[in-house]
């Protein structure tokens, strides 16, 4: 496994993580749906926070690249053509 794809699964793996604990903020604050509606719901918000999450982030890590720790590392992994 290279360092980089670490590094790329690592900034994906926390976005998710973070939209994951702010769809359980949301139910432990007293957000409750019928059974069918949340379960979609519950996915979309998940979906939608990581996204927002992770595009703050990534605004703000180009301006204060020391704000990549959000992602869990602040090393973007170098992302290189494949040899043919």
């Amino acid at each position: 496994m290279t360092h980089d794809y670490l590094i790329s699964r690592i900034r994906t793996t926390v976005p998710a993580a973070v939209g994951a604990l702010l769809a359980w903020l949301a139910s432990a604050a007293g957000i409750v749906l019928d059974g069918d509606s949340s379960t979609a719901l519950t996915a979309g918000v998940v979906a939608l926070a990581m996204a927002g999450y992770y595009a703050l982030v990534r605004v703000a890590e180009a301006r204060w690249p020391w704000l990549g720790v959000l992602l869990g590392t602040p090393t973007v992994p170098k992302h290189v053509a494949p040899s043919r």
